[in-house]
């Protein structure tokens, strides 16, 4: 009796919880909007600058939480999707001379497909093994490129100047263009992950993540959902790269395809919390501003000031709340109180 009470309450509090979550992100989807279409709003100073690596870091963290948090497959060789992406629109804009969409969507899927390939013979070792082999595939992936004559090698790619269109996805004007890009993008990665979240495909991910023995004796095949998670996975983290290379006019290798840029996948996604759908947000909205306003106002402390504080930040974190952003939330009730209520109801 008292454990069916006990579940009752937990689908009312997470029937709640959901609704919640579900009116936050529609608001967040208005104000993006809004401020895309309200003239000046966005302008080109450096707070607009600090908001656009906001957003694509964001997307960024959550293309890879669908793999690392939902999936519960810690990877470090993100940034070889993320270069995948950037070397498509680089190439389709400096060696091809086209616009630089067909190649976004062709490096893409071919990041989607070099996962495949990675991760089928990857996904035989667990844990910190996986881990340190996606490593090994960052450092292969870097060497590669560096030498690889087609794509520029280690000098790379730099952009032709160009008159600010959305057909080249090029501004210099102001930021408004890129910050409606970076907006889209957001909203993209992020509504692909609220979809399959409360999917068979989310079911599927979260039990191979608790426990991938007992997913498979009830009839999970833990390898296709792998494989599926990790290519969703590289294929939005590919479309961050190029977002990176159009905002930056260039591309190179230490640029898109280093363990910094695999670290910070993981990085800002631990911080905001894992496998949660806002944890990504959250750690890409404390960590970007942080780092990049302690670099601009701090510079005179001298240089990595920013990485201290945020190798602070990180530690303290893990020492107080290894669940992240997310986990200090739930602790005040903010989001996650059905299951707090339900856990103490349930010890009483």
């Amino acid at each position: 009796m008292v454990t069916s009470m006990n579940d009752k309450n937990n689908n009312i509090n997470q029937t709640k919880v959901n609704k919640v979550e579900r009116y936050l992100w529609f608001c967040l989807i208005a104000v993006l909007a809004a401020l895309a279409v309200i003239p000046g709003a966005i302008g080109r100073g450096f707070h607009a600058h600090v908001l656009v690596l906001v957003l694509l870091h964001a997307s960024m963290a959550q293309s890879w939480n669908i793999l690392g948090g939902y999936c519960g497959q810690i990877s470090f060789g993100h940034s070889v999707f993320f270069g995948f992406g950037a070397y498509g629109a680089g190439m389709a804009m400096v060696t091809y001379g086209s616009t630089p969409w067909l190649g976004i969507i062709i490096g893409a899927i071919l990041a989607a497909v070099a996962s495949v390939l990675i991760g089928w013979p990857c996904f035989r070792l667990r844990g910190h093994y996986f881990a340190i082999a996606t490593f090994a595939i960052v450092e292969i992936f870097g060497r590669v490129f560096l030498v690889w004559n087609w794509i520029g090698g280690a000098i790379g790619l730099d952009y032709p100047i160009m008159d600010d269109s959305w057909a080249y996805f090029l501004w210099s004007s102001d930021k408004t263009g890129y910050y409606t890009g970076a907006a889209v993008l957001f909203i993209l990665v992020f509504s692909v992950v609220r979809f399959i979240e409360n999917r068979r495909l989310g079911y599927y991910m979260r039990a191979v993540r608790e426990g991938q023995e007992t997913a498979e004796s009830l009839g999970v095949n833990s390898a296709q959902v792998k494989l599926t998670a990790m290519a969703l996975s590289a294929f939005l983290a590919a479309l961050c790269g190029a977002f990176f290379a159009q905002y930056n006019y260039r591309v190179d290798p230490p640029m898109v395809v280093s363990l910094e840029i695999s670290m910070k996948f993981a990085l800002i996604t631990i911080l905001g919390g894992m496998g949660t759908f806002w944890g990504p947000l959250l750690g890409a909205a404390v960590l970007i501003p942080l780092q990049e306003y302690t670099r601009t106002y701090l510079s005179v402390l001298g240089p990595g000031v920013d990485q201290i504080i945020y190798g602070l930040l990180i530690i303290f974190m893990m020492v107080r709340q290894p669940k992240g952003i997310m986990g200090f939330l739930a602790e005040f009730g903010v989001l996650g109180r059905g299951k707090k209520e339900v856990t103490n109801d349930a010890s009483s």
